[in-house]
């Protein structure tokens, strides 16, 4: 009865969710605990087919449209957000932009073994001192005749360190005139002479994800591994974060619905004063802000999917779902944690994690006061 989904959606949806409760749920506590980035996990995930969803057939993908892929990381994130973030982030930003802003050449170069979940593709956008404001990049691109020679350095970047990093997709400046600067994409291979690559630990949430710093000095790289058109990096880059955006809704949709599916079960068990706590109506009303919440989030991100895969503008409701996902994931897990009482502060209880988890989405790939600049400028603000 839902508008935008067919009964291949529901397929998906259930191969998906079985894999996650069956696959990863078992591991998730003590990955997060350890802060271990599993490979064999990521591999599987590449079997399921999850990687490359939405690309055509001829490149390795499964041809589902960006709707099915989105429920897909909704299903991850409903049990874990670190496995929702490696997918996430291959997917839209790894895969995204070489897809979308690749010769014909590029795409049947890499896009093919970034299906398979034995190699992952990382995107280079965030510095030290350039986050939200994506033109602070500092790394610089030169041509010295014969290739492009690359300094600087990368950080936050998720899936950019781990033994599965097939390369990454670099933004540099190549010109300044003034205060003003032009900015391109490149695709630096991992193992090229000059890049590093270093896992940063000690992180509150994602724990069991890859984030890593990168460095450049004095890359080298082949003039055919520019990424579109010199001096387009800014729109590509820019451009691949709007379907990104969805992937992150996806992950504060699934992690809400996590949330409040721990809260609801363990309301029903908890008693006091004679009888369950989900029979109070303090608790039965959180409950129901919840499930209101979930729905009207979920209506809003399938309706922007339903629009990408249609070919129709959704850059505002990609920025309007991203916001509003993200900001009831803080609001339902914050709740959730509430009726768990002081058991939801303890580790063994997986609200605990998913307390956690929730505090990059407003974060990461665009902050909630950068949504609400994108979507206020979409409004003729």
């Amino acid at each position: 009865m839902f508008p935008y989904l067919n009964e291949e959606h529901d397929i998906i949806r259930k191969a998906v969710r079985d894999f996650a409760e069956r696959e990863i749920k078992p591991l998730a506590q003590e990955l997060d605990e350890k802060a271990e980035f599993s490979l064999d996990l990521t591999r599987k995930m590449g079997e399921m087919g999850l990687f490359g969803m939405f690309l055509p057939e001829k490149y390795g993908g499964q041809n589902t449209g960006y709707l099915s892929y989105i429920i897909a990381v909704e299903e991850i994130a409903r049990v874990d957000g670190s496995h929702a973030a490696t997918l996430a982030a291959h997917n839209s930003l790894g895969i995204g932009p070489l897809y979308r802003f690749g010769t014909e050449a590029q795409k049947m170069k890499y896009l093919p073994g970034l299906c398979t979940g034995n190699q992952l593709w990382a995107f280079g956008l965030t510095e030290a001192e350039a986050g939200s404001d994506s033109r602070g990049s500092k790394t610089f691109a030169k041509d010295n005749g014969i290739n492009w020679e690359i300094n600087g350095s990368k950080i936050f970047i998720t899936n950019g360190s781990n033994p599965l990093c097939a390369g990454v997709t670099v933004q540099a400046v190549t010109a300044m005139n003034g205060e003003d600067k032009e900015f391109t994409t490149f695709i630096v291979e991992k193992d090229t002479p000059g890049w590093v690559s270093r896992a940063m630990h000690g992180k509150m949430m994602w724990r069991s994800s890859d984030t890593a710093e990168m460095f450049f000095d004095t890359c080298c790289i082949p003039k055919e591994n520019m990424l579109g058109n010199r001096g387009a990096g800014s729109k590509i880059m820019l451009q691949t974060l709007d379907s990104g955006r969805l992937s992150i809704a996806a992950m504060g949709l699934g992690l809400a619905q996590g949330a409040y599916e721990m809260a609801l079960s363990y309301s029903k068990e908890r008693k006091q004063f004679g009888k369950p706590i989900s029979k109070f109506q303090a608790i039965s009303f959180k409950l129901a802000d919840m499930a209101l919440k979930i729905e009207l989030a979920r209506n809003l991100l399938y309706k922007a999917c339903w629009l990408k895969d249609n070919g129709k503008e959704f850059a505002k409701e990609a920025a309007m779902s991203k916001l509003y996902c993200s900001e009831i994931a803080k609001e339902v897990a914050d709740e959730a944690v509430q009726i768990h009482g002081g058991y939801g502060l303890m580790k063994e209880y997986p609200i605990e994690r998913f307390y956690r988890d929730q505090r990059l989405l407003q974060i990461g790939e665009g902050t909630s006061e950068i949504q609400r600049l994108v979507i206020s400028r979409h409004i003729g603000c």
